[in-house]
């Protein structure tokens, strides 16, 4: 039998209006992310939540800097999953350097659902990763946003021909 985890990817301050760099349509990404939260607890699927935190090594960035408020995931987000694992990322790839694989396979878990932002980097960065080929992946198309409504639909078309854009009932339902 599949078990599957929902991988909530960035939803942050900083992507929000008042943050350092609003995406467009965060606002209803976020409704669709809380209600692919509230589907995945019903059925039982764990969520993990992923934060982007910019890597001081290289200087200030121009978002998600750590101690900044941007940084902090959105909080509703925290308050629909307070007990939520969260994976800690510096690059766009959720996979690469992180311990999303291993919290991954601590759940037993064979397929992944994505939502996040920002849809043409993270999510599908994540999405395409090496390390995402042995799960079965699909991204919940609603519940991700990105810097404008034309990139939005492009990242979606070309993510499309490579892994299923799904809503949440088909999900998690």
């Amino acid at each position: 039998m599949s078990r599957t985890a929902l991988i909530v990817i960035d939803v942050q301050n900083d992507y929000f209006p008042g943050g350092a760099f609003p995406l467009h349509g965060t606002e209803a990404a976020l409704q669709a992310t809380l209600q692919a939260m509230a589907a995945a607890q019903r059925a039982g699927v764990p969520v993990v939540l992923v934060q982007h935190v910019a890597d001081a090594s290289k200087g200030v960035a121009p978002f998600f800097n750590a101690g900044t408020p941007g940084v902090e995931i959105h909080p509703q987000v925290r308050a629909a999953a307070p007990d939520a694992l969260v994976v800690v990322k510096r690059r766009a790839d959720s996979f690469r350097g992180t311990t999303l694989a291993s919290t991954l396979q601590a759940l037993g878990v064979d397929a992944i659902v994505l939502a996040g932002m920002m849809t043409h980097n993270c999510v599908t960065h994540t999405a395409l990763s090496k390390a995402a080929e042995r799960y079965h992946v699909s991204v919940l198309q609603a519940a991700s946003a990105t810097v404008s409504p034309m990139l939005q639909a492009i990242a979606l078309s070309a993510l499309g021909d490579r892994v299923p854009l799904v809503d949440v009932a088909q999900a998690l339902g």
